[in-house]
């Protein structure tokens, strides 16, 4: 796994930086609530406009790369960002904020599903190497967003803006330098209705409903937790970083462990009721810090083994193309996590906090149910490791770039 090309470092670093702003805000929400005197649900829609616009606009990025090329349209992700980082950061009241955060998703949305199809087919080792890389990238971007969202959060609301707008552009230059392809790349068009169309194969679909309910309950986790912790920047940011930890350790090693041995259908009927029974614990300690980072950090274990399966699982699903596969999918998993941080907030307010995670708790319930029910049309994701000839394109196209 770790003898890549120099591009498909490039873009794993310009990934790290990207999963850091999905958790870069979490330290900072009371910095923000207090400082720009937003109400909880409103420091929610933080999340909500960022996964919102970043799940729709993941309709159309195949769409967008088939025509500009992967380099393209890595860079415009990238670009878009960096703008949109740095107006969050001079941002002088919440709704501002709200909306920078939507320009910086759709960004991200360009740059995300073009990076896990660019580096499935330019890794060396096959796919399943490269979904390992790309899982670790997520982790140890979703670790260290934290970490240096409370670092710099300790200081400013607005340092974790800067930083994240500093990092993505070192990455932009990164990708100019090592990712070839730019001029000569000729990408076959793909239509615009090809993800929406890619829904309705009983696999992705499938597996698309279940990363919708599963994300409920990693977004409820994330996004509302630092208000019952009652944490300041660093505590909040120290918890979601071992919280990240597990999940990067998790997803590199502990994944392909179980999915050597047990089939991958297996794995997420072990998995996700897990996740459901933390959720459940979380509910009944919301009340007790200790054991609400605890049930954090275990959250992150079992998230790991969730976000390599589920993307393996993708990646294999159907004979469609990567990019198209992965926009599907990625869309109905962000718009997922989208409805979970406001909700969150209002049931804790109108019910009691506990309620948050009983509702993410039975969201990720009907994910696993929804992996039960379709287990003929998953059938094949449980077929083994790739083919030949698949590792052998993967291993040409990872020597070729």
């Amino acid at each position: 796994m770790l003898e890549q090309p120099t591009a498909v470092w490039a873009i794993a670093f310009a990934c790290v930086v990207a999963f850091m702003g999905i958790g870069l805000v979490d330290p900072i929400l009371p910095a923000i609530a207090e400082s720009l005197k937003a109400s909880p649900t409103q420091t929610e829609l933080l999340f909500t406009s960022y996964l919102a616009v970043t799940g729709v606009a993941m309709f159309f990025t195949s769409w967008v790369s088939s025509r500009l090329g992967a380099k393209k349209t890595l860079l415009i992700g990238l670009a878009l960002i960096v703008v949109f980082a740095l107006l969050a950061a001079t941002s002088g009241d919440v709704w501002s904020v709200i909306g920078f955060r939507a320009g910086w998703g759709l960004g991200n949305a360009l740059f995300i599903s073009t990076a896990l199809a660019t580096i499935v087919g330019a890794a060396s080792g096959g796919t399943a190497s490269a979904i390992i890389l790309y899982e670790a990238a997520l982790g140890l971007g979703i670790a260290i967003g934290p970490l240096i969202g409370g670092l710099l959060g300790s200081v400013s609301w607005r340092g974790p803006f800067f930083g994240v707008t500093t990092l993505m552009a070192i990455a932009f230059v990164a990708i100019v330098l090592f990712l070839k392809g730019g001029a000569t790349e000729k990408p076959t068009p793909t239509p615009l209705s090809a993800p929406f169309r890619a829904l309705a194969v009983p696999a992705l679909g499938t597996l698309a409903a279940t990363a919708l309910f599963y994300n409920i309950g990693f977004f409820v986790l994330l996004a509302y937790t630092p208000y019952p912790l009652g944490f300041g920047a660093m505590g909040i940011g120290l918890t979601f970083f071992g919280w990240g930890l597990g999940l990067a350790i998790t997803s590199v090693w502990v994944a392909p462990l179980l999915t050597a041995r047990l089939k991958r259908t297996t794995v997420l009927r072990i998995a996700l009721p897990l996740l459901a029974l933390d959720l459940l614990a979380a509910a009944l300690v919301v009340g007790t810090p200790a054991a609400l980072v605890a049930c954090v950090v275990v959250g992150g274990l079992v998230l790991g083994v969730l976000n390599t399966v589920l993307t393996e699982c993708v990646m294999e699903a159907t004979d469609l193309p990567r990019s198209v596969a992965s926009s599907a999918y990625s869309a109905v998993r962000f718009i997922g996590g989208a409805v979970a941080p406001p909700a969150a907030t209002l049931l804790a307010d109108l019910i009691s906090p506990s309620a948050a995670y009983v509702f993410a708790a039975a969201s990720v319930t009907v994910g696993l149910l929804v992996v039960v029910l379709g287990r003929r049309a998953l059938r094949r994701v449980d077929d083994g490791p790739e083919g030949a000839r698949v590792e052998a394109e993967a291993i040409s196209a990872g020597e070729v770039a």
